[in-house]
């Protein structure tokens, strides 16, 4: 005799081998054969390489020391990071040669930057556009008086200080952030005029465009810093930051322009045919519909252009110019600190700074891609 459920089913809950962490390694790790094997292949090499540097940086690492005896192995142990040397310069690395007394002149700019930066990068804060005002174009002139000084006549506001003993992130970061900055606005220029249907233009683009892709940037750093005084005026010269800053500028911004062009090419046809029939001329149709659509098209490559250009500035060095790699292997010829793992130590630490903010810029563009979405995805 048969029975009829009146009432629904209680619901189970889904296999344990289906969900969670167990469910997504069967599905992702070990859903054959053959990816099981590639997975076990890769656990292995990474524990054959993650073990090891544990094991440098922190396990045998030493902390504290005032010289290189505290780094040195004892009993013959292994030697690991000396991050008492680390400690030791670590305002030089920051600051460089920056006169002690003055250094609050760096902090101040640095607690600017980020008063600035972060409400800027918040899409959901409010006075966007005072507070680009502010970053732009009043931030720049305060910084630039902070850091190199200011006097009014006879009398020193600031006291001045030579950009030839800058140095560690302050340059890298100087060096960055104005690339970064002009870079965007000069490549997006560019990207129009190459597009442009007025010959003159056009041309000036593509010419100004190949040229700087076309050579290397170390090649630019020793042509700005070395080559272009000899072809100035006698006694007309200016300074060597500022030659590097507007070779690397001019160099990040011909990339950009191809970026930026890969994205007005993507923008349908009919988006322009739209603005031209809303009685839109150039300039608003470009600052209103296409440039907003393209750029966030190609916002994964303007974020790789920064991200290289960040990368870059440790060129600097060839041109006698110390940011924080070359900070850091200046520091190397201190006897006071000479080990066989204060090398390793130093080039750990540039690594994990330069790591910090370049992750930082991909997580962020990824988070920008995300929040600009306004497709449908499967």
């Amino acid at each position: 005799m048969f029975q009829i459920r009146t009432e629904e089913a209680p619901r189970l809950p889904a296999p344990i081998s289906t969900t969670g962490v167990i469910g997504w390694m069967r599905q992702n790790l070990f859903s054959s054969i053959g990816n099981t094997v590639l997975t076990v292949i890769g656990i292995l090499i990474a524990y054959s390489l993650i073990a090891p540097f544990i094991q440098f940086a922190f396990i045998d690492a030493v902390w504290t020391g005032d010289n290189r005896e505290a780094c040195l192995a004892q009993d013959g142990g292994h030697s690991g990071a000396c991050w008492a040397y680390v400690e030791a310069y670590f305002p030089q690395f920051i600051y460089g040669r920056y006169p002690t007394e003055e250094i609050w002149r760096v902090n101040i700019v640095y607690a600017l930057f980020l008063l600035l930066l972060v409400p800027l990068a918040i899409p959901s804060a409010p006075f966007k556009k005072a507070n680009a005002i502010l970053f732009l174009v009043v931030f720049p002139i305060v910084a630039y008086f902070l850091l190199t000084g200011l006097v009014i006549g006879d009398t020193v506001v600031l006291p001045i200080v030579e950009t030839a003993v800058w140095g560690g992130l302050l340059v890298t970061l100087v060096i960055a952030v104005t690339g970064i900055v002009a870079s965007l606005p000069l490549g997006i220029a560019l990207a129009l005029g190459r597009r442009s249907k007025m010959p003159i233009i056009k041309l000036v683009s593509i010419i100004f465009i190949e040229f700087w892709r076309g050579v290397p940037l170390i090649t630019v750093l020793f042509m700005s810093s070395v080559m272009l005084p000899l072809f100035l005026p006698e006694g007309v010269t200016f300074d060597k930051l500022l030659r590097v800053l507007i070779g690397v500028t001019l160099f990040s911004a011909a990339y950009m322009a191809e970026v930026v062009r890969g994205g007005l090419q993507a923008i349908p046809k009919g988006q322009y045919e739209g603005a031209m029939a809303l009685g839109l001329r150039f300039w608003p149709m470009m600052y209103l519909i296409i440039l907003p659509q393209a750029l966030k098209l190609v916002i994964p490559g303007i974020v790789n252009t920064f991200i290289g250009l960040f990368k870059d500035t440790t060129l600097v060095l060839i041109v006698g110019m110390f940011d924080l790699l070359g900070q850091i292997q200046s520091s190397f010829t201190d006897p006071t600190w000479s080990t066989p793992s204060t090398g390793h130590t130093g080039y750990l630490f540039a690594a994990m700074v330069f790591f910090c903010f370049c992750f930082g810029m991909s997580r962020y563009s990824i988070f920008m891609e995300k929040k600009l979405h306004t497709g449908h995805k499967r």
